[in-house]
């Protein structure tokens, strides 16, 4: 048993097992193009020979059908060789699954591996497919029709060559999503593949799950009611015909879900060039239709009635609710005649509105340049050039701090979803960080113990450290006048350092009145309206300092009365802290913070 897997290498071919070698120490880029090899060592042996099927099998031993699949999944048009290397690639791997008899594990091989190709191949058949659609040059349309044949020949070949994998080819999603597309060429190809499909297992039809089914006859019958094309509508009947002829009950199929095909067909597609088929196709659905004419009769009878109760039903409950329905009508006619009116109105008075903005402006431009008309005429010639210098400085200051106040602005627009997440989380971080702070407190102190004393061996050697440091270091002597002088010396630097930290205070409280001066201003900036809602008494809150002030007052005191009737998550931290301590943390994150007089008080 110890030989079994040399002698499974000495009898292997050595094509193959050379191949392999190289594949496993090349680069992954090398690897497409020595996977094509392949196709020479198959092309090597009569197809169906016993050479031929031991060569397949050392393939797959050799792990070489794995790769090809893994190539097969990556983008090709950044590999060596392109598409032209991934459609040969599918051509290789379809020969090299059809005649293989894998003894060891088959379950692997036809349940896993041979659906997992069928997948891959379908998948590059979709690549292809899209980018043929999407090229513009007609020699590499040329090029990616034939590379997309190759690879539908290459999935032909393989559920050929394994029955059971026409069901799984018919129910894969890339294949209706290929047979669902308007271009003509690919269109064509997919439904000589259908046709295959069908030839191959007459009864794949009935093993697909229904959707499926109703799926791609819609497709061909869409097919046959969309286009002109003759050669569309050729391929479409032949797969119709195909269908009705090798089963009774997809033929019973069309002809109750599709009622008007018979005359589509008849009226649409006579003398087209495929009239034999065409007549089969239509005898197929004239005797169906015969067959279940007098269960049609009885049904439509059945269904008549039970339209005529329905109808009469459906009457009287209209006739009942007939003035429920004109009051409604009225009321909605008249809400919605209403909400036009206010809208006009609305749109009225802020047209009255901007126009009145537009009018004060113009008055304060035009006051603005009598006045300094006037004052031009005032002042000295020598002193106009500087005077015009600094209304230019001052307007551009001007223009910069409202545009710096506008991106302000937008920027606090942008972020306040943010800024509200992080105050919630600051809320739920804070609650948490308390309650494990009052629990921790909560906790038993434990037992003191006694620090262990230390031996009489351990003293004296600790004493001997001692005494042999003092030696080496020994303390300097200082007289008393370099002892007066450091004393003096000292007493220097203590007052520079208490004048300088003065002065610091000084500074830093003028910081501080700056700060909250400027916090104030941003707050009223942010809160500010557009400019096109400017009204006066917001040009009085922006001129007077204790208007500021008051009106931060009023919205801290309604914010400290809507904290009553807060969420339960903003009162997370309420419950873990005592009763007669008041959080101000909480509060100033919650409240916001109130600026008087230029300073910062909480």
């Amino acid at each position: 048993m110890a030989n079994a897997p040399s002698a499974r290498l000495a009898a292997a071919d050595p094509r193959v097992l050379a191949l392999a070698a190289q594949v496993t120490e090349s680069r992954e880029q090398d690897i497409p193009l020595l996977l094509l090899k392949l196709k020479g060592i198959l092309n090597s042996a009569s197809l169906g020979c016993e050479e031929s099927k031991k060569i397949k099998q050392d393939i797959y031993d050799y792990d070489l059908t794995q790769y090809c699949m893994l190539v097969l999944r990556q983008d090709h048009s950044r590999l060596r060789g392109g598409w032209a290397t991934a459609a040969q690639l599918a051509e290789v791997l379809s020969h090299c699954c059809v005649g293989l008899e894998v003894k060891e594990d088959p379950e692997e091989f036809y349940k896993k591996f041979l659906p997992s190709a069928v997948d891959n191949l379908l998948v590059l058949a979709r690549r292809l497919q899209a980018r043929f659609i999407r090229a513009i040059k007609d020699e590499d349309k040329q090029h990616f029709l034939r590379w997309f044949q190759t690879v539908t020949d290459a999935i032909c070949w393989l559920f050929g060559g394994h029955i059971q994998l026409a069901a799984c080819v018919l129910q894969n999603e890339h294949f209706l999503r290929l047979l669902i597309t308007d271009d003509v060429e690919t269109a064509i190809i997919m439904m000589s593949v259908l046709h295959n499909i069908v030839r191959v297992n007459s009864s794949v039809l009935l093993q697909v799950d229904e959707e499926t089914l109703h799926s791609v006859l819609d497709e061909l019958v869409y097919k046959l009611s969309s286009t002109t094309n003759p050669v569309i509508g050729n391929a479409a009947a032949k797969l119709l015909l195909l269908v009705a002829k090798f089963c009774k009950q997809l033929g019973k199929l069309l002809t109750t879900r599709y009622k008007g095909l018979k005359g589509l067909l008849s009226k649409q597609w006579t003398g087209k060039g495929f009239d034999r088929d065409l007549s089969q196709l239509l005898d197929l659905l004239y005797l169906e239709q015969s067959n279940g004419k007098e269960e049609m009769q009885r049904q439509h009878q059945a269904a008549c009635i039970i339209q005529a109760v329905w109808r009469g039903f459906q009457t009287r409950k209209r006739l009942k609710k007939l003035p429920q329905a004109v009051t409604a009508l009225q009321r909605s006619f008249r809400a919605k005649r209403e909400q036009e009116l206010q809208h006009l109105k609305k749109q009225k008075e802020d047209e009255a509105l901007k126009l009145q903005m537009e009018l004060r402006r113009q008055r304060a431009m035009r006051l603005f340049h009598e006045r300094q008309l006037a004052f031009l005429e005032i002042i000295h010639a020598s002193q106009v050039n500087k005077y015009m210098e600094e209304m230019e400085g001052r307007s551009a200051l001007t223009i910069q701090r409202f545009w710096r106040g506008y991106r302000a602005r937008r920027s606090f627009h942008q972020q306040r979803q943010s800024l509200k997440e992080y105050k919630a989380a600051v809320i739920i971080q804070r609650a948490a960080c308390k309650f494990l702070e009052k629990r921790r407190r909560r906790r038993p102190l434990s037992p003191w113990k006694d620090p262990k004393g230390l031996t009489d061996e351990q003293r004296l050697a600790l004493q001997q450290k001692v005494d042999d440091y003092i030696k080496l270091h020994p303390a300097s002597e200082m007289s008393e006048e370099m002892s007066k002088e450091l004393h003096m010396q000292a007493q220097e630097k203590l007052a520079q350092f208490l004048l300088r930290s003065r002065l610091d205070q000084r500074a830093a409280q003028r910081r501080e009145t700056l700060l909250a001066q400027v916090n104030t201003d941003v707050e009223l900036l942010m809160n500010a309206p557009g400019l096109a809602e400017t009204t006066e008494k917001d040009l009085d809150v922006f001129m007077s300092r204790s208007v500021p002030v008051a009106t931060k007052a009023r919205q801290s005191h309604h914010t400290m009365l809507k904290s009553s009737r807060w969420p339960w998550w903003k009162k997370l931290g309420d419950e873990f802290m005592e009763d007669d301590v008041i959080p101000d943390d909480a509060l100033n994150a919650e409240l916001g913070t109130l600026f008087i007089g230029g300073r910062k008080s909480f």
